[in-house]
């Protein structure tokens, strides 16, 4: 078992204090509003049944936890993406054992040197690959494959990819592509993202809804976007499609399974290529929630405890 104590990071949004127990926090008032956020200890958990404890050597800024921060009122435990080696597994767990790398989804208490990991949210870490390829890839990269899973294309259409220099934004391009895509266009909010679109295999277009053909599908998967009125779905025969990967992880374990291998396959034969804005460490935190905020980033912002 590991040290005592564990490194972890939480944005708080009024300061709170457990007897026994230092955890980060985020100060009300003035430092609340910069963002501010401190690392401070914990005890390490025990993992339940079905469970890995994992010691992370990498952790994957997403969107939602980035607008959970700055939407919260109240403390707010952060999760992610999460890479490293397995310490110590709990009753039940049959696929994973001490000291291999793994990946996954940790939906709180992620930003931590050691995290808890469901087994079922869990993936193996090919040699070929490193913690940080895996934080980059894997989540983003299945809510990519599932969005194009989901509009259901056929070989040879076009496909139109918003937010295409995102974390997910960018393998749906390449994904895309792989699966024979036609055309693959990306839509970028920055002209200064052009480049890096084109970069990994697509053509720049602005408009979304709009530049979608009779008989056309959107797909919605991240919490970015907006409202669309029926009748422009109505006159142009077009469809909207929501996607959220937690149904199909928790709903559809071998439909999970077989994605997360074609992920890893075209990985190895470098048809994917995850891209990496940045790393950071977790007490800066704050810079990389920052670099997502504002949208500037280019491919996957990463964390190291």
């Amino acid at each position: 078992m590991p040290h005592l104590h564990a490194l972890r990071l939480e944005c708080l949004g009024h300061q709170r204090t457990t007897p026994g127990r230092r955890t980060a926090e985020q100060p009300a008032g003035e430092g609340a509003d910069r963002g501010e956020r401190s690392v401070g200890h914990a005890p390490v958990p025990e993992p339940g049944p079905g469970e890995l404890l994992v010691r992370c050597e990498a952790i994957g800024v997403t969107l939602p936890v980035v607008r959970k921060v700055t939407e919260a009122a109240e403390p707010v435990p952060l999760g992610g993406e999460i890479a490293g080696e397995v310490v110590a597994v709990g009753a039940g767990v049959g696929r994973f054992r001490v000291g291999k790398p793994v990946t996954g989804l940790r939906f709180g208490h992620g930003y931590a040197d050691y995290a808890l990991l469901g087994e079922a949210m869990a993936s193996p870490i090919p040699d070929t690959a490193t913690a940080v390829d895996a934080v980059a890839l894997v989540r983003s990269g299945l809510v990519a494959l599932g969005a194009l899973e989901a509009a259901r294309p056929e070989r040879g259409e076009a496909a139109l990819v918003t937010a295409a220099a995102s974390g997910v934004g960018h393998l749906a391009v390449q994904l895309a592509r792989a699966r024979g895509a036609g055309r693959v266009v990306g839509a970028v909010p920055d002209p200064a993202k052009a480049d890096f679109v084109r970069s990994v295999g697509g053509d720049i277009f602005r408009p979304a809804l709009a530049a979608l053909t009779p008989g056309g599908r959107l797909v919605a998967y991240s919490s970015g976007g907006g409202t669309i009125r029926a009748y422009d779905l109505l006159v142009g025969a077009k469809a909207v499609i929501g996607f959220q990967m937690a149904r199909i992880a928790r709903g559809e374990p071998e439909l999970y399974e077989r994605w997360r291998r074609e992920l890893w396959r075209l990985f190895e034969v470098g048809a994917v290529k995850p891209v990496v804005h940045g790393e950071f460490a977790l007490e800066d935190a704050s810079q990389a929630h920052a670099a997502i905020e504002s949208r500037v980033n280019r491919g996957k912002a990463v964390l190291h405890p």
